[in-house]
């Protein structure tokens, strides 16, 4: 009997590779393939594979968060094959029962040796949600540490975690940025583009909604629609700023959401 899969993984050509070497592999049938966390879960639910291939690094709801809200839903597990360009995520997996891991390019030897662990794994269905939740923990404490950034702000100079950042604008050259909740404040950035910022932020938290504008995913509040099929995004800040996504990042902004 072929195992069913599912691919998950924000990137078209990841995707298309993947798939591309299960068919090589053979007795694996693709069902479906997701572009994001959202859809993980959806596809999950829907198509109870025996083994997914999920992607950690997705905007949004990363790899993490689709088997945290699975756990939470109380679906059952298939098993799990993580792939990811960066090792360290794959510390301490196999004590927990994970599968396998892959490591971005993929390479078609190790996609079939994957799929033949899981052919070859003693238990006959979905592991167990307590050994899950382990792994899900443990390769979080593998994640690296977010370097803080140094705003400026009244006179001081002031070191702040990326992950309490909202959002930041750039006008007439000069790069705002604010910080989330009531007690949130504005400084300013010593880097001369918004582009020249993102290069010191996680990319896994922090989007190019528009020219002038990066946002912090999870700092978002609610997704507007606007006029002509527009959205702007209101943010988590105390003046709940809306931001908006321009035309071509509108597709981008479907994606993360499934909207």
């Amino acid at each position: 009997m072929p195992l069913s899969a599912v691919i998950v993984d924000d990137e078209q050509l990841a995707r298309d590779e993947l798939a591309y070497l299960l068919k090589n592999v053979g007795d694996v049938d693709v069902v479906a393939q997701g572009k994001n966390g959202l859809e993980a879960v959806s596809l999950i639910k829907e198509h109870n594979p025996d083994l997914v291939f999920l992607d950690v690094q997705m905007p949004g709801l990363d790899g993490f968060g689709v088997i945290k809200k699975l756990l939470d839903k109380k679906v059952p597990l298939p098993k799990i094959v993580f792939a990811t360009a960066f090792d360290q995520y794959a510390v301490k997996a196999f004590e927990v029962n994970a599968v396998d891991y892959l490591l971005k390019p993929f390479d078609k030897k190790r996609v079939a040796q994957s799929v033949q662990r899981a052919r070859s794994k003693q238990e006959p269905g979905l592991l167990p949600a307590e050994k899950i939740d382990n792994l899900v923990r443990m390769l979080e404490m593998q994640k690296p540490q977010l370097s803080k950034i140094l705003l400026k702000s009244v006179g001081r100079m002031l070191l702040v975690d990326q992950r309490e950042i909202c959002y930041a604008s750039i006008e007439d050259g000069v790069i705002t940025v604010v910080t989330a909740g009531m007690s949130g404040f504005e400084g300013h950035s010593n880097c001369r583009t918004l582009e020249e910022l993102l290069d010191s932020l996680d990319p896994n938290l922090f989007w190019r909604a528009h020219r002038s504008f990066l946002v912090n995913i999870n700092r978002i509040r609610e997704v507007v629609p606007w006029f002509k099929s527009s959205y702007q995004l209101r943010m988590d800040d105390k003046k709940q700023t809306e931001v908006p996504v321009s035309r071509a990042q509108t597709k981008r902004l479907r994606e993360l959401f499934g909207l």
